[in-house]
């Protein structure tokens, strides 16, 4: 990962209460214009991060998976989906179904995915900052600065943008 990616996460992971508060202060306002700002600050962040110089999301963050999910993967490494789960996935101590380890085992050296087109829906979204209904995401976010570089990069812009109002 890049000096400059992994100063942003650790910044992110410095300043955790202070983005608490920012979240928690946007939680209590629902600003109209939450997801408008959130959704271009995304857009900037990603002008200038390269997920293929990180892929920290893939080394570290197992997605949720949905049955959707299991039969798309299972078809992508030509296996029948109940030998793809045995193989590949475990039921955690929320009852939810993620891959057994991390990195993720389609994570190439290169930091390519070997299932790309039929990735999980939550390796789509990620960061989530992409999406409507922001407001909804806010936990998530906060998770997700701590992990990726260019959610920290929206999560200062956040702070810019409405602390200094």
């Amino acid at each position: 990962m890049l000096p400059q990616y992994i100063q942003k996460i650790n910044t992110a992971k410095s300043k955790k209460g202070d983005i608490k508060k920012l979240l928690a202060f946007l939680q209590s306002k629902r600003p109209g214009d939450l997801d408008t700002v959130t959704n271009r600050l995304h857009d900037e962040a990603f002008d200038n991060i390269d997920c293929l110089q990180c892929a920290n999301c893939c080394k570290t963050t197992g997605p949720l998976l949905i049955s959707k999910d299991v039969s798309r993967l299972a078809q992508a490494v030509k296996l029948a989906p109940g030998n793809f789960m045995n193989t590949y996935l475990k039921t955690d101590e929320d009852g939810d179904v993620v891959f057994k380890q991390m990195p993720c085992m389609f994570l190439n050296n290169n930091n390519y995915c070997k299932v790309y087109h039929a990735r999980p829906n939550a390796c789509r979204d990620y960061p989530h900052t992409q999406q409507n209904k922001i407001i909804q995401k806010l936990e998530i976010t906060l998770h997700n600065s701590m992990i990726c570089p260019a959610v920290a990069d929206v999560v200062a812009g956040l702070k810019k943008y409405y602390m200094n109002k």
